[in-house]
């Protein structure tokens, strides 16, 4: 028999859930196609399933109708990106995530106040692009510690700190002792960035990763707080695999083992996981226990964009 520990809290986060709520609720509204601008969240079922019903995912905003509706993803987007669709008179709907909002408007802050800022996060994520784009000017992206010695700013005195959502809770905290060490009077924000969706999960691996003898992660390539998951586990000197699906399960894995953790990123769909657990018992006898860290109940309305849009659509209706 297989002991299946089941992590909870897993899965969709407030932030992804509005986004996806987002995008159905256009749908209803304006009918195929939808664009979206990037990924609504990094996950390749999620994103699959939407273009099976006619999204349409771009990365330029030259590929949106003048004139048409396009919806940011949950990462955020650069206020050029806004400049554009003002420019092409498209109808913007924002599903960014109030938590990533909340670190623009720190950016935007530190930079009105003559700030240097460095952005803890990886370079070429979405929601670092986004973020940067606020101040580009006055703004340096770190993604170690090991960048923090080799860092040029033009005022040693006027340094802040802001960092990405979704990054290793530990990692981070590394690279923040790292700027402090340098900098001691640096600025940071008032409450953490990283959200507490990506906080949970990675406590609960934390926590339980020693019941176990391997973890598996419910979560796309591309996602950031799926990765930092895996991370955390074999920080933890657990072998730890990131799948997409349970068809992606190496049996292999499973040689000696009696126990395992499950999951889920952020972005990953709750079925996906039921069709891992499923698989897991019929193949290997696997017993589920669950195991509950903290209860979740974030949750946060629909942009007033989505709102208007509504309106528009009942009045174009009648």
């Amino acid at each position: 028999m297989l002991k299946i520990l089941l992590a909870n809290p897993r899965g969709f986060c407030a932030g992804v859930n509005m986004a996806i709520d987002c995008v159905d609720r256009v749908l209803e509204l304006k009918g195929p196609p939808v664009y979206v601008f990037h990924e609504i969240v990094h996950n390749r079922h999620v994103v699959q399933d939407f273009q099976g019903r006619g999204v349409v995912f771009v990365n330029d905003l030259a590929d949106v109708p003048e004139g048409g509706v396009v919806v940011y993803s949950a990462h955020g987007i650069a206020p050029e990106i806004r400049r554009q669709a003002k420019a092409r008179r498209l109808v913007e709907i924002d599903a960014t995530c109030p938590l990533v909002t909340k670190v623009h408007a720190e950016v935007i802050r530190f930079g009105k106040e003559g700030y240097t800022i460095i952005f803890v996060g990886h370079r070429n994520h979405d929601e670092a692009v986004g973020t940067v784009g606020e101040a580009p000017g006055s703004i340096i992206v770190v993604e170690s510690p090991d960048e923090v010695p080799g860092l040029k700013v033009g005022n040693e005195v006027k340094i802040a700190y802001v960092t990405q959502t979704t990054l290793s809770v530990s990692d981070c905290a590394k690279t923040v002792a790292a700027l402090k060490a340098r900098w001691p009077d640096i600025k940071g924000p008032a409450k953490d960035d990283i959200c507490y969706a990506t906080t949970n999960r990675q406590a609960a691996v934390s926590t339980w990763s020693a019941e176990v003898d391997l973890v598996l992660v419910v979560g796309s390539r591309n996602s950031s707080n799926s990765r930092r998951l895996v991370e955390t586990a074999t920080s933890a000197g657990k072998p730890a695999y990131l799948i997409d699906d349970e068809h992606e399960l190496d049996p292999a894995w499973f040689a000696g083992m009696g126990s395992v953790l499950v999951t889920a990123g952020a972005s990953a769909p709750e079925h996906l996981v039921d069709n891992l657990i499923q698989r897991l018992r019929n193949e290997f006898g696997g017993e589920v226990y669950e195991r509950e860290l903290v209860e979740e109940n974030v949750s946060f309305e629909l942009p007033r964009s989505l709102r208007s849009l509504a309106l528009i659509g009942h009045e174009g209706g009648r």
